[in-house]
């Protein structure tokens, strides 16, 4: 497989994080990575940093989703340069980072537009259909 790429507007509503899921599985099923337990994960990742950029980032929230044989790099943008940290969970959250830590080979926050962009490394998609 050659380099994939993919990029979606997110709309900045209570919904955004459930309609990125559902995009992100869609191009990845599209694109020939069809592991359920890889794609779960997947949207897991997806859905905690659309979370993030919706609820903390302001502005615009744009998702890009990169395949290169099969690792995949998928990135949210958002218009606040606040970098995501770590932090005890609580009733309001604190979970996301850990989640995405648990889930993904590498993650990193990069400046993005007069914002940031933060980066995550998906670990390698087994082959196979299910896991």
């Amino acid at each position: 497989m050659s380099e994939l790429t993919a990029h979606l507007d997110v709309p900045l509503d209570r919904g955004a994080p459930a309609a990125a899921r559902r995009a992100v599985t869609a191009v990845l099923g599209g694109w020939g990575f069809r592991n359920a337990d890889w794609l779960d994960a997947a949207a897991v990742v997806v859905s905690e940093l659309v979370t993030n950029a919706v609820r903390h980032g302001g502005g615009c929230v744009a998702l890009h989703l990169e395949a290169h044989d099969e690792r995949v790099i998928v990135s949210v943008a958002d218009g606040s340069s606040v970098v995501p940290r770590r932090r005890a969970p609580d009733g309001d959250g604190g979970r996301g980072i850990a989640l995405i830590e648990a889930l993904a080979e590498a993650w990193t926050v990069e400046n993005y537009r007069g914002g940031k962009r933060v980066l995550v490394e998906l670990a390698p998609c087994p082959r196979g259909s299910a896991s």
